[in-house]
Formats: structure tokens, C-alpha cells, sequence
């Protein structure tokens, strides 16, 4: 039963604790520009930061439920909906996020035939308003962001939008950047009202692979990544973060791969090996 899945554990551990915002970055790292299945220009140097709402929308909506008619047919239900406070929030994140980026924000929902999606489009507008009328904010419909995600991607910044098209839009940002198993994400919650610190969850964007386990053939790269992610918005040790990140592209420039990212005339090289490197460039780096 759904329940005993490890997913059903995941959303547990993310509405427990209440991280609402889920970061997922798609960053294509220089070397990797061709293994996207996008041309290399429309990749080269691609970094967007996707804020996907985490705790409210379609994955939790009451009423959830399959039951069978008077008829015999069974008919499915799965309820969207979203308050101007959870809305609120993971605006002001977005916003908070694109200040320290290229500033630019699309707010990506599906106004145009969903009631959430009209209040979603007027709650980002009002705090966009109140409170970041310094940031470029466009409205995009979530299946036009889609395919522009495709025919341009580097033309966003920032994309905020709601738990299941963020599910959506995020894994297909990610694909553009080359490779799912790169890339990492973090889970924030509020701040605390006391000492303005946010619980947070780090995860590669990637989920376990046990059918691989302990046959030194994972790609240790999203994990590191997430521990970047950790440095920089837990800790604000925001040049650290760079000095891992950096340790990464450099460690790929050499030529390295694992197995999921390898190409012709690489160095082909197991967990271990990839993290011992990474850990090597670190400390030449810091040095």
C-alpha cells in the first residue's frame, strides 16, 4: 500500500517539519554541455534555481480518496488547494533568492483554467508589490514554461510555482542541465521566530538506487552538491559553498566521469574515486 512506500515517508518528513520550500537548481556544468540532450548553446552555462511549494497543493488536498459509485464505476478524486499565506511564503523566497542572483522571477501557474492558479497570480502580484518591487516578475503558464524550459531555457532566473508542477518543471530543468543524477536540492522551512534559523532538509534531487548499492557505481556528485546547498542557505557560509562547487567543475574539466555521465575519451571512475577527487581539488582550493 501507498502508505509503506519510501516516498510516503519523504512527504511525511517534509510536512512534519514543514519545509515548504523545495530548491532545485539546474546548473549545467561546462563540461557536461554535451551531455544534455540539448544542443550544447542553448545549455552552455545554464543556472536556474526552480522553487517548487513543497507542503500544500494536489499531494496533500483533502479530499483524496477512490471510491466506487452506485453505478460500480469507481470514480478518483485529488483536491489543488492553496491559502494566501502558503502562496506568500514561497513568493518571498523566490524573491529572496533572485536578489542575490540575476534578479528575475516567473511565477509559472495555470490561471487560466484553475481557481488556485488565479489566486496564486494575484497573491505573488500583491507581494511582489509590498515586497520585492525591485525584482522583475513575469507570469508564465505552467505548460508554455514547459516548452519554453526546452525551445530557451536561459532565459529564466528564478521560477517559483506549486507543488506538482514544480514536481514537473524541475525534473525537465534538470534533464536540459545535462544529467538527473548531478544535481542537488534543499527544503526549507520558516524562519524560527527566535533565532531567524530555518529547519532544512538536503537531498540529492536523485532517489536511492539499491539495485546499484555497494558496487561502487553511484554518482556521488548530487550528494556533495547538497552539502554545498547545506553551507550556504543553514550555515551563510555562502564562499565555502563556492569552494565545493568550484572542486566539482574542476574534478569534471579533468576528464572525469562516472558511470551515468560518461563520454567518449573519459576517465571512467567509481564513487570512491570521484569523491576522493572532489575532496582533493577541494583542499588545493582552500589552500
Amino acid at each position: 500500500p501507498y502508505q509503506h512506500r519510501p516516498e510516503a515517508g519523504l512527504l511525511r518528513l517534509r510536512k512534519d517539519l514543514d519545509l515548504f520550500a523545495n530548491l532545485r537548481p539546474a546548473i549545467c556544468y561546462p563540461a557536461l554541455a554535451d551531455a544534455s540532450s540539448l544542443k550544447r548553446e542553448l545549455v552552455e552555462g545554464l543556472d536556474i534555481m526552480i522553487v517548487r511549494e513543497l507542503t500544500g497543493g494536489v499531494y496533500f488536498g483533502e479530499p483524496k480518496e477512490i471510491v466506487t459509485l452506485e453505478n460500480g464505476e469507481k470514480r478518483a478524486v485529488d483536491t489543488q488547494v492553496y491559502t494566501t499565506h502558503e502562496i506568500e511564503r514561497i513568493t518571498k523566497v523566490a524573491f529572496d533568492l533572485a536578489r542575490k542572483r540575476r534578479n528575475l522571477v516567473h511565477s509559472a501557474e495555470k490561471h487560466n483554467v484553475m481557481r488556485t492558479g488565479v489566486l496564486w497570480k494575484q497573491v505573488t502580484t500583491d507581494v511582489h508589490k509590498s515586497y520585492a518591487p525591485d525584482v522583475k516578475l513575469e507570469h508564465i503558464l505552467a505548460d508554455n514554461c514547459a516548452m519554453q524550459l526546452i525551445r530557451n531555457p536561459k532565459q529564466f532566473d528564478v521560477i517559483v510555482t506549486d507543488n506538482l508542477f514544480g514536481d514537473v518543471l524541475s525534473d525537465e530543468a534538470s534533464m536540459a542541465a545535462g544529467s538527473l543524477g548531478m544535481l542537488p536540492s534543499a527544503s526549507l522551512g520558516a524562519p524560527d521566530a527566535t533565532t531567524g534559523r530555518r529547519k532544512a532538509l538536503y537531498e540529492p534531487v536523485h532517489g536511492s538506487a539499491p539495485d546499484i548499492a555497494g558496487q561502487g557505481l553511484a554518482n556521488p556528485i548530487a550528494t556533495i552538491a547538497s552539502f554545498a546547498m547545506a553551507l550556504r542557505y543553514s550555515f551563510d557560509l555562502g564562499t565555502e559553498a563556492d569552494l565545493v562547487e568550484k572542486a566539482i567543475s574542476k574534478v569534471l574539466d579533468r576528464g572525469l566521469r562516472t558511470g551515468d555521465i560518461m563520454q567518449p575519451g573519459m576517465t571512467k571512475v567509481g564513487t570512491t574515486e570521484m569523491g576522493q577527487a572532489i575532496e582533493t581539488e577541494l583542499k588545493a582550493l582552500a589552500a
